[in-house]
C-alpha cells in the first residue's frame, strides 16, 4: 500500500461509523476508491430491497473525508464538513457498493470533492455527492 493509501486507511479506522458499516478501501493505491459490502442491517427499503438513504450518505462523506485525509497532511485532525449535497439517483440495490472520491480543489483551509457510489457498472452511479470541507491541520 502506499502512503496514501495508508492514511486514507488510518482514517477510516478513526471513524467509528466506517467501522460499524465496513467500509474498507476498494484496492486503490491512491486512496481514492472505497467499498461499503453488503450486509443486511443497511436495508432500509426491503420491497426493493434497497440500501438505506442514510447509509449511503455516511458512506459518500466518509469516503470523502477519508480521501482528503489520504491526500493533505492534517496529522491527527480530520476534515469536517462544511457543505455537503448529496443526489441519490437510484435504488441502491442489495450489494456491494463502491465510491471514487474526486478532490475538485484543494486550498489551505478549504477543499471541494466529489464523490460517485456505483455498483456493478461503475460508469452507472447510484449516488452523488458534492462536499466542501474545512481542513484544519492538528
Amino acid at each position: 500500500m502506499s502512503n496514501r493509501a495508508d492514511r486514507a486507511e488510518a482514517a477510516l479506522k478513526r471513524i467509528p461509523y466506517a467501522g460499524f458499516l465496513g467500509m474498507a478501501l476498494a484496492g486503490d493505491a491512491d486512496g481514492r476508491r472505497f467499498v461499503l459490502p453488503f450486509k443486511q442491517s443497511l436495508i432500509g427499503n426491503v420491497w426493493i430491497p434497497a440500501l438505506h438513504g442514510g447509509a449511503i450518505g455516511a458512506f459518500l462523506e466518509i469516503a470523502a473525508r477519508a480521501c482528503l485525509a489520504s491526500e493533505a497532511e492534517l496529522g491527527s485532525r480530520l476534515p469536517a464538513p462544511i457543505g455537503v449535497t448529496v443526489e441519490y439517483l437510484r435504488p441502491a440495490r442489495a450489494v456491494d457498493t463502491y465510491a471514487d472520491a474526486t478532490i475538485k480543489r484543494l486550498g489551505r483551509r478549504i477543499a471541494n470533492v466529489h464523490v460517485e457510489a456505483w455498483q456493478e457498472e461503475p460508469g452507472t452511479p447510484v449516488t452523488l455527492l458534492q462536499g466542501r470541507f474545512l481542513l484544519t491541520p492538528g
